[in-house]
């Protein structure tokens, strides 16, 4: 076999027939499906040890649980917010509750809008660190925040060392529901823009209630409107006092997330962009960025979206453009941001099987090839004016060549 066949079977993947499970698990981390109610999602259980959901995933601090699918994330007033739902979750930014649910159409809190955007800034690492979580807070309720919020008592020591609280706040108000007001200034903050807010304090915003948003944060508004993270409603109206909802919070906070430095991610992830250099062969993505080739495992239950829809990992297309989060080396998310149209392929292999249709033409053709040293076996179908070229149809094992596209093989080569 010569240079350019070996590597062709090594970059070129197959229409993987293994297809993904359709949905994340949703036992219960606590397993007694008892929500605490208060606001705090999934954390340590009283070994100090991660708890898991779906499978054990290890870091430096044991296993964690990481769930990105919810079951009651149902219904068109929700659904549309499940992709942002579970590319936070998958960076655990953004989770459920102990009972396994997100409860999606619950009004957001502070102390979770808070702790969300401090996980969003990559710092949630030192937020759960013993020091800030003994720190001491200059607020009036620091009282009630210890008491009833232990757990986020670092959060709020991280917030206020990164200038998320206004200089005017003496008050953590924990339990206040985040209207969109409030949100929309944190996530600014936490872009680290409260200098360009500032900047564009006196501009003039459109919507028909804007004489309703104060003129101290009418810089944050413009500066959010600007980057993309939030907009008006179809009557022209912001509503700033509108309590958010913990699936508008999510939107609000995978667009923020796009544009930090880092991406949102923390320590334990990495994101990982480029082209699909091939289709998916087995459960692994070739991913190739300016000539580099980076082969990624895709977790069972990751969530794959393309064009806007949560689609099989063998739906996925060479030549599309990807966004994968992984969590120490393993893809929970993955969303083309470019796909490709009516797509050409040409991949390599050693030939091992063929089904027939009922006239004796092939309808199906099965190739073995190798990525990173594991051989992979992908199923393609054939079009039925499929033509062959090098001799009659091949013996096993022999290296074979499909030409084809919009996953249809149109030519078989054998050498």
């Amino acid at each position: 076999m010569n240079t350019k066949k070996t590597m062709k079977s090594m970059i070129a993947a197959g229409l993987a027939v293994t297809m993904l499970a359709g949905g994340g698990a949703t036992a219960l981390a606590n397993g007694n499906g008892k929500g605490n109610g208060n606001g705090k999602d999934q954390g340590r259980n009283n070994d100090n040890k991660y708890t898991t959901q779906a499978k054990n995933i290890s870091n430096s601090k044991g296993n964690v649980n990481i769930v990105l699918n919810f079951p009651d994330v149902t219904g068109a007033d929700v659904e549309w917010a499940m992709k942002y739902i579970a590319s936070l979750a998958s960076k655990r930014v953004f989770e459920g509750y102990e009972d396994g649910s997100f409860q999606p159409r619950k009004t957001i809190t502070r102390i979770e809008a808070l702790t969300a955007a401090v996980r969003l800034m990559g710092l949630r690492d030192q937020a759960e660190s013993a020091e800030e979580m003994n720190s001491n807070l200059n607020f009036k309720d620091a009282d009630h925040v210890k008491k009833q919020y232990a757990w986020a008592t670092g959060y709020v020591a991280v917030a206020a060392e990164n200038d998320l609280f206004l200089e005017s706040d003496d008050k953590v108000q924990p339990d206040k529901p985040a209207d969109r007001l409030w949100a929309t200034t944190l996530l600014v903050k936490a872009m680290k823009l409260g200098t360009e807010a500032k900047s564009k304090m006196n501009e003039k915003l459109t919507f028909r209630d804007a004489a309703q948003i104060p003129a101290g944060s009418v810089g944050y508004v413009k500066v959010a409107l600007e980057k993309g993270l939030i907009d008006g409603y179809e009557d022209n109206t912001f509503r700033p006092d509108r309590p958010v909802t913990r699936a508008e919070l999510a939107a609000l906070l995978d667009r923020t997330g796009e544009q930090l430095p880092g991406n949102g991610s923390g320590q334990d992830q990495t994101l990982v962009t480029g082209k699909l250099a091939a289709a998916p062969v087995g459960n692994v993505l070739q991913v190739e960025n300016n000539g580099q080739y980076t082969n990624v495992v895709v977790d069972a239950n990751a969530f794959i979206y393309r064009n806007n829809a949560r689609v099989a990992l063998n739906a996925l297309v060479a030549g599309d453009t990807l966004k994968i989060r992984t969590f120490n080396g393993i893809a929970l998310f993955v969303e083309v941001t470019t796909a490709v149209t009516n797509p050409s392929f040409s991949v390599t292999g050693l030939y091992k099987d063929m089904t027939l249709t009922a006239e004796g033409k092939i309808a199906t053709i099965k190739i073995a090839q190798t990525v990173s040293g594991t051989v992979q076996e992908a199923v393609y179908n054939v079009a039925p004016t499929v033509s062959i070229t090098g001799g009659s149809l091949p013996a096993a094992d022999r290296l074979i060549e499909l030409k084809g596209s919009n996953a249809l093989v149109t030519e078989i080569k054998i050498y």
